[in-house]
C-alpha cells in the first residue's frame, strides 16, 4: 500500500506521482494505465461534494478524508475559505518589502517605473513559459510561491538563480500574488466606481473617450505597470494556439486581482460572500480588463500627451 500526501500540489504533479507510483509499486499485472489520473478525479469529486455541504462551509475544522484505487491510497485534509477572504487584500505593517506595499513606495525605493518583481517574473515567462498550457490559470505549487515571495521581499541574491529554477507556474502564481496583495487595486480604489460607469456606455465613442481618461488619471507607476502588464498579456494570448489563455481567459484571471477594492471600500459597497465570481462587479471586472487588451497598443507618452477633456465624474 502506498500512502501519498497530497498538500500545495497542482493537479498535474498530483497525477504524475499518483502515476508513478502506479507503475512502480505494483506488480505488472495489476497496473492500470491512468490510474493517478481517476484516482484524482475522485479526490475532486469528493472535494466538490465537501465544498456544497453545508456542514464543511460552515465549519472552521480541517476535515480529513481518504480515497483509494488499485492499491493506492490518498490521504488528504481540507478546509473551506469563501472566495471573499481569499482575495482579501493584506496590507504590510512593514515598508521594507514588496508585497502588501504601494506600488509607488516600491517604485521610488527602487528607482524604476516598473516593480522589479513584476518585471522579472514577466521576462521570465515570456523566456520560457509562454508556451506552457493554462499559464497564468494552472496554480503553481504554493511552498514555491511562498518562496519566491520571501524572496522578493528579502531582496535575497540568488533570486536570478531562484527564477530561473523555479517552476513556471509558481512564477506566474506570484506575479498574480503580488497585484493581489497590493493594498488597493492596480487601477486604485479612488478610480473603481468610474471604471464601472466606463465599461457599461453604450456609445462606443464615449466608452473609448471615458476608459482613455481614466487610465491617464492612474498615478504614473501604476498607469506603467499596468500598461507593461498588458503588453505582456497580449504577446501571452498570441500563443493562444499552444497554451490556450485567450485574452478573455487572462482578464478572467486577471480582472479581479487588478480591479477588486480594497477591504474598506468592498465593504462599503456591500460585497457579499455567495458566488460573487459570477456576481455583476466581477463580470464588470473582467470586461474592463478585456476592453483594453482588445485594444490597439496603448502608449503611456500619448496619452500623457494628450490634453483632451472629458465629462466624467473622475
Amino acid at each position: 500500500m502506498t500512502e501519498i500526501i497530497v498538500a500545495d500540489h497542482n493537479l498535474n504533479t498530483v497525477v504524475e506521482r499518483l502515476e508513478q507510483h502506479c507503475l512502480d509499486d505494483l506488480p505488472a499485472v495489476k497496473r492500470h494505465s491512468n490510474t493517478g489520473a481517476k484516482l484524482w478525479g475522485r479526490v475532486r469529486s469528493k472535494l466538490l461534494r465537501q465544498k456544497l455541504d453545508p456542514q464543511t462551509v460552515q465549519s472552521k475544522n480541517w476535515h480529513m478524508d481518504v480515497i483509494e484505487m488499485n492499491g493506492i491510497k490518498v490521504e488528504f485534509s481540507m478546509k473551506f475559505s469563501s472566495r471573499d477572504l481569499s482575495l482579501k487584500r493584506t496590507p504590510s505593517k512593514k515598508q521594507s518589502g514588496v508585497f502588501g506595499v504601494k506600488i509607488s513606495v516600491v517604485t521610488k525605493r527602487e528607482r524604476s517605473k516598473v516593480p522589479y518583481i513584476v518585471r522579472q517574473c514577466i521576462e521570465e515567462v515570456e523566456k520560457r513559459g509562454i508556451e506552457e498550457v493554462g499559464i497564468y490559470r494552472i496554480s503553481g505549487v504554493a511552498t514555491d510561491i511562498q518562496a519566491l515571495k520571501a524572496a522578493f521581499d528579502t531582496n535575497t541574491k540568488d533570486i536570478l538563480v531562484m527564477l530561473s529554477d523555479m517552476d513556471i507556474n509558481a512564477i506566474a502564481g506570484t506575479l498574480k500574488l503580488y497585484f493581489r496583495e497590493l493594498p488597493e487595486p492596480l487601477l486604485t480604489d479612488r478610480l473603481y466606481p468610474a471604471f464601472m460607469e466606463g465599461i457599461a456606455l453604450s456609445d462606443p465613442a464615449a466608452k473609448e473617450n471615458c476608459m482613455m481618461h481614466l487610465l491617464r488619471s492612474l498615478p504614473d507607476p501604476n498607469l506603467i505597470t499596468f500598461l507593461t502588464l498588458l503588453e505582456h498579456l497580449k504577446r501571452v494570448a498570441e500563443k493562444e494556439p499552444i497554451n490556450k489563455m485567450s485574452l478573455h481567459n487572462l482578464a478572467t484571471v486577471f480582472g479581479p486581482t487588478l480591479l477588486r477594492p480594497s477591504e474598506n471600500e468592498s465593504s462599503k459597497a456591500h460585497v457579499t460572500l455567495a458566488s460573487d465570481i459570477w456576481s455583476h462587479d466581477v463580470m464588470a471586472q473582467v470586461q474592463v480588463l478585456l476592453y483594453y487588451l482588445q485594444h490597439q497598443p496603448i502608449s503611456f507618452s500619448e496619452l500623457k500627451r494628450n490634453t483632451l477633456y472629458f465629462s466624467t465624474d473622475v
